[in-house]
């Protein structure tokens, strides 16, 4: 098998606690991910990875495969975990909150593993169009060089918006790991950056190895808030 994705799905969200059973526009936000997921066509196989029996036990009443993991200490780790019992040579982490992920997101990252063996970890940029994201911490924003190669990630505004002359960039979507990178990230311990900014994206820059940021120009809305829940619905139910 080429390419597993995975869906970490934890039910004790700090922000908004049984996130993955919410339901958006009337089908709770787990399935909503699995089932775009699943219609993927560069996707072989697609896992939700949870530690919640409630969660797991809807995936499965949907016809979709659902594997229990241990407390663990963050979406990438869970991720590891099921990709390490599952063997393939991609593995794309999808983020549960994202009820719009698509092909169009997924392809992409996979595309750039096909052909850029050097590439390891590959994850979407997406310009800032609204002003209160940048200074937003629940907003990832997100700096990289010339090349597409990862810089920075953080929670605060990234550059300094200083002048208005700026371009900010901000992580949306899923991550695509060659796997072997992946289970050796989940055996490195935590790094400081990491833990200060609650990123594990730092853990992967610390430990001195490449991240490749795709530049999309399609957006989405991550469900972390009662806002972002109300954004959604407004989206479903159209003008």
């Amino acid at each position: 098998m080429k390419t597993l994705a995975v869906i970490p799905a934890r039910f004790a969200s700090t922000r908004l606690p049984g996130k993955p059973l919410v339901t958006i526009a009337g089908v709770p936000l787990v399935i909503r991910v699995l089932s775009n997921v699943s219609k993927c066509r560069s996707v072989d196989r697609a896992v939700v990875a949870t530690d919640d029996e409630r969660i797991a036990a809807l995936v499965r009443e949907n016809g979709g495969e659902a594997m229990m993991t241990p407390d663990l200490p963050s979406g990438g780790d869970r991720v590891a975990w099921a990709a390490e019992r599952i063997p393939s040579e991609y593995v794309i982490n999808v983020q549960v909150d994202d009820p719009l992920v698509g092909s169009d997101m997924i392809d992409p990252l996979i595309e750039v593993l096909n052909s850029a063996p050097d590439v390891s970890l590959a994850l979407l940029a997406k310009k800032i169009e609204r002003d209160e994201e940048i200074t937003s911490s629940h907003i990832v924003k997100m700096v990289f060089d010339k090349n597409g190669k990862a810089l920075y990630f953080s929670r605060s505004p990234i550059p300094f918006p200083r002048s208005t002359e700026g371009k900010w960039y901000k992580h949306i979507g899923p991550y695509a790991w060659r796997r072997d990178l992946l289970l050796d990230f989940s055996k490195w311990e935590q790094t400081s950056l990491e833990k200060a900014e609650s990123l594990e994206m730092l853990r992967v820059l610390e430990r001195g190895h490449s991240i490749r940021c795709i530049v999309t120009q399609r957006d989405t809305i991550e469900i972390d808030t009662p806002n972002d829940l109300l954004r959604i619905e407004e989206y479903f139910s159209g003008p």
